[in-house]
């Protein structure tokens, strides 16, 4: 797999999903506080407490001058009710109007009666207020008005009379006031303290609201987050536990899918080829199982048959009962020769065999001539050839010089090659031995005239004891071990070369080795 690209990467489309999860969290939020917005203006109000006490002050002295007998305390209770800011309202009928929602510092209905009646905070009585004196000795004239910078009709705020600092017990913040004027007369005075609402009063009223709305949001969002972001890694990865389960049961041959190009994708791809090289071993375990088993029925078979033959020749030779001419005990003593003598040579290649598979012996790395090798050849099969009036022919093309390798190896497997062909070349035949260059490669061909190789058996020959002397009739001489081939097999590629077996263009069979010129290390 290649580099991993940043973007498809599982974590960081986590991260990327929880910013963008989080990012929608907080504009819905942000709805919910602007929608909140419209309850929270008076706990945070935009206007000052001053400009409160001129509003209620404002809005009652109209609704007082058009309305005779007006219930002031329903009045202001029904548009100011909800407002978080504590104030009082103290008419001269006697009437005073507490904020219900804020309770009012506890001397601010005092200090508003005092100063509605008395111009003081105090329980001293104060100017007449039809002259427009009051207010610490100040004389308020027309261009001010009654009361302070309101006014008569104003409904203005004065925050002069009690102030911070106030010896009358008052708020610490202090106070504005304003006046309800009906027809240029004070009837009532409003006022507001200046300290802030207390910040508990926001969480008594809004917080359940505002908890509401967050954990509603919460739960959305980790539902989202579950659904989007984490259920489907969670069945890839469940896929994948199921097909480790299944690989772990027996079963080679499952896969985890590999949809996605992320880390699941990346542990399930390094699964699946874990799961393929397991599969292959086990194949190869499985193969080699029942080549051995096939080596061992193949072996017994072989060293049976032999064995078979001298157990019963020696048991007649030693039957007292049984007369035998010198000539009979003879033939059956050369047979039993024979017998034991070929049970040698199937041990011994057995052993060679073994020892080639197994790596065990050095080769040696000298330079090899052909000519030598095809010289030998003619000499080691000269008599046999000659018996069955068969011709050998070697051909060497001038770039097939030499190689190399071991000597000894070599030779060995090309006089077992040589051997097969005579061996299955009818009489008068012809068998042609060939050393060419081809691909910096260095071939040498053993060509027969037999009657060639069946194609079902040539995939086969080179196994151990296959024999198919069924397909190559004609043939004068009885048939080997069944293991040269795969000694000729062993040693070739223990050169780093290649051997394969084919059918000739004039019918008989061709046998073709293919050699590096130099020996890799």
């Amino acid at each position: 797999m290649g580099e991993q690209l940043w973007y498809r990467s599982l974590y960081w489309r986590i991260a990327l999903g929880f910013v963008a999860l989080l990012a929608v969290l907080l504009v819905l939020q942000g709805f919910v506080f602007l929608w909140m917005t419209g309850r929270m203006t008076e706990l945070f109000p935009s206007r000052s407490p001053a400009q409160l006490a001129a509003s209620i002050a404002s809005d009652l002295s109209v609704a007082l001058a058009e309305q005779t007998g007006l219930d002031a305390d329903a009045y202001v209770k029904s548009h100011y009710g909800t407002s978080y800011h504590g104030y009082v309202v103290v008419l001269t009928n006697g009437t005073t109007i507490v904020s219900h929602r804020i309770s009012p510092p506890p001397n601010l209905a005092r200090m508003a009666r005092g100063r509605l009646f008395f111009g003081r905070g105090g329980d001293r009585p104060g100017p007449d207020l039809s002259r427009g004196r009051g207010g610490r000795g100040r004389d308020f004239g027309p261009d001010r008005g009654e009361f302070g910078r309101g006014g008569p009709g104003r409904g203005g705020p004065d925050r002069d009379q009690f102030g911070p600092g106030s010896d009358r017990g008052g708020p610490p913040g202090g106070v504005e006031f304003a006046n309800i004027v009906v027809n240029d007369a004070v009837v009532g005075v409003v006022g507001v303290p200046l300290e802030p609402p207390p910040f508990l009063v926001a969480v008594r009223d809004l917080g359940p609201s505002l908890g509401f709305v967050a954990l509603a949001l919460l739960a959305t969002g980790t539902a989202v987050a579950a659904l989007v972001i984490f259920r489907p890694t969670r069945r890839r990865l469940q896929q994948l536990q199921d097909a480790a389960r299944a690989l772990g049961a027996g079963e080679i041959g499952v896969r985890a899918p590999e949809s996605g190009k992320d880390e699941v994708t990346a542990l399930s791809r390094a699964f699946n080829e874990m799961a393929e090289q397991l599969e292959t071993r086990t194949q190869a375990l499985e193969q080699a199982d029942r080549t051995r088993r096939q080596l061992l029925a193949d072996v017994s078979h072989e060293l049976t048959t032999p064995l078979a033959a001298i157990r019963g020749y020696v048991e007649t030779l030693g039957m007292p009962d049984v007369r035998l001419d010198q000539r009979t005990r003879g033939r059956y003593l050369q047979i039993v020769t024979d017998e034991a003598q070929r049970l040698q040579d199937i041990i011994g290649d057995l052993l060679e065999l073994a020892r080639l598979e197994g790596g065990g012996g050095s080769l040696r790395a000298d330079h090899v001539p052909v000519a030598y090798l095809l010289e030998r050849v003619q000499h080691r099969h000269a008599p046999a050839v000659a018996e069955r009036h068969i011709a050998l022919a070697t051909c060497q093309a001038p770039a097939a010089q030499g190689l190399v390798g071991d000597q000894n190896r070599l030779e060995q497997a090309l006089q077992n090659l040589v051997a097969n062909a005579i061996r299955h070349t009818p009489d008068r035949g012809t068998v042609t031995v060939s050393a060419l260059v081809d691909d910096d490669a260095l071939v040498l061909r053993v060509d027969d005239t037999g009657p060639g190789i069946d194609p079902e058996h040539l995939p086969h020959i080179f196994d151990r004891f296959y024999k198919a002397d069924q397909s190559r009739t004609g043939t004068a001489t009885p048939s080997g071990s069944g293991l040269g081939l795969s000694i000729v097999q062993a040693i070739v590629v223990r050169h780093g070369g290649t051997v394969r077996a084919s059918n000739g263009a004039s019918g008989g069979a061709r046998v073709e080795i293919r050699l590096p010129m130099r020996r890799q290390a």
